[in-house]
């Protein structure tokens, strides 16, 4: 599945870039459903949820963005100088976040215990 996972986020970017937008934008669903599955299926360890958190967050800017541009929505101004596309921003900076908790907060607490399955 993580295999899989890994080439439908290749047709979604692969499409961005090509500016291919209905493969892009069916590419999304395909590629945000596996890696929520892949996150909820590592739960019990939270090393490798917060990584597959961090990246299904990722996908879902990545995603946003892409679409914006697809739309092109992406330079139209939110509040100053920022624009939608800076939005992407917000989940991101989310992912970050889960990242951080882990890796500032979670693992020195428990650098001592072994996660195991």
């Amino acid at each position: 599945m993580e295999n899989m996972h890994i080439v439908f986020w290749l047709f979604k970017d692969i499409s961005w870039c090509m500016i291919w937008k209905p493969l892009g934008i069916i590419m999304i669903f395909p590629t945000l459903i596996i890696s929520i599955v892949i996150a909820w299926r590592t739960r019990q360890l939270v090393s490798e949820l917060c990584h597959n958190l961090a990246i299904s967050i990722w996908i879902a800017a990545n995603s946003y963005w892409m679409i914006s541009e697809f739309l092109h929505f992406d330079d139209h101004i939110v509040f100053g100088t920022f624009t939608y596309k800076h939005m992407a921003m917000i989940p991101f900076c989310l992912g970050i976040l889960i990242l951080a908790y882990y890796y500032l907060y979670w693992k020195p607490k428990n650098k001592n215990e072994i996660e195991t399955l």
